[in-house]
């Protein structure tokens, strides 16, 4: 009997509708740049451009949190494979799968995951993944959905299964954000799933802030690269030099901010929207938050929301957790 080709173990699902990026920016960007303050969510960051500049910001000495959570799945993937026995692999945002392949071996050695489920919005990302992997894993299934998680988070079926969600990119979220997170994941969720969470951890404002406004001004470029992103797909005229990249801790949220602060008083027309966006001189624009967590305010946070959490651990350092948990109730 002649074996499974790679090509035989990869499929694509496209869950979202041809207009949903559109859609989604022009709806995002009409209510974040009318609203008080601006602000605008982290996601559109990510064209090629910025996914390049993401890339090279993770290579900075000043951003530990991909070292730190590379250094955690390096030591624990063994641990974290054994704790879920999962069959199934579903990964949220997946991007590349880089970082996923620490995962992959572990479970390899331990012989219980058939099928890998990655979920992003970039289908180009997904096939360059998906054909890699089952390229190097003869015995993996990936079946990869193009979807955005904040509108349709419906997970695979191959019980038991392990949702992972890395990258500190919950962090992303505020409180209200994250509890409407754990809403629509904790239903789908049954007896033997888990959830795999990678979040960054409050420290001293002088370790925070640099990792988001290196020396280089890699974290300014990429910052300014949303405005670019508007431009091009919302006909604005947005002149990226007229505003200046600033990076703050808000300690009573306990979060980190980048923001845009125009120069000068400006006036920028978004044709697409048929809006004029009135900047102030010194006026602010919110271009992402992430949240750093305290391990028993978490844990709180998590079982509030139906999920029991099981295992905990971190760098050496202590800057970076990921933690497992499990339905309760």
């Amino acid at each position: 009997m002649t074996g499974s080709t790679a090509s035989d173990r990869f499929t694509l699902t496209r869950r979202l509708p041809a207009d949903h990026l559109a859609d989604a920016l022009r709806a995002d960007v009409l209510k974040g740049l009318t609203g008080r303050p601006k602000t605008l969510p982290p996601k559109w960051f990510y064209d090629g451009r910025g996914s390049e500049l993401f890339e090279e910001i993770t290579r900075l000495p000043e951003y530990y949190p991909t070292r730190a959570e590379h250094e955690i799945l390096q030591r624990r993937s063994g641990e974290i494979a054994a704790a879920s026995g999962a069959r199934t692999l579903a990964e949220l945002g997946s991007g590349s799968s880089r970082k996923t392949r620490l995962l992959l071996d572990a479970f390899t050695a331990l012989g219980t995951l058939t099928c890998y489920a990655p979920l992003d919005v970039s289908e180009d990302a997904l096939a360059e993944a998906g054909r890699a992997l089952t390229a190097d894993y003869p015995g993996l299934t990936v079946t990869a959905a193009v979807t955005d998680y904040e509108v349709d988070l419906t997970l695979p079926g191959g019980a038991p299964r392990l949702v992972a969600f890395l990258g500190g990119t919950l962090g992303n979220l505020d409180a209200a954000g994250r509890r409407a997170f754990y809403a629509a994941l904790r239903p789908q969720l049954r007896p033997g799933d888990a959830l795999l969470l990678g979040v960054d951890l409050v420290k001293e404002p002088d370790v925070l802030v640099p990792a988001y406004d290196d020396a280089r001004g890699v974290t300014a470029e990429f910052n300014k690269n949303v405005l670019r992103v508007l431009n091009r797909g919302l006909d604005a005229r947005f002149d990226p030099d007229a505003f200046d990249h600033r990076a703050l801790w808000n300690a009573a949220e306990e979060r980190i901010e980048m923001r845009l602060r125009s120069r000068f008083a400006q006036t920028v027309p978004v044709s697409a929207l048929d809006l004029t966006v009135e900047f102030e001189r010194g006026e602010e624009l919110r271009t992402e938050i992430s949240v750093k967590f305290r391990r028993e305010p978490l844990t709180a946070e998590l079982a509030h929301g139906g999920f029991a959490t099981r295992h905990w651990w971190t760098d050496e350092g202590g800057r970076f957790a990921v933690l497992m948990a499990e339905p309760a109730g």
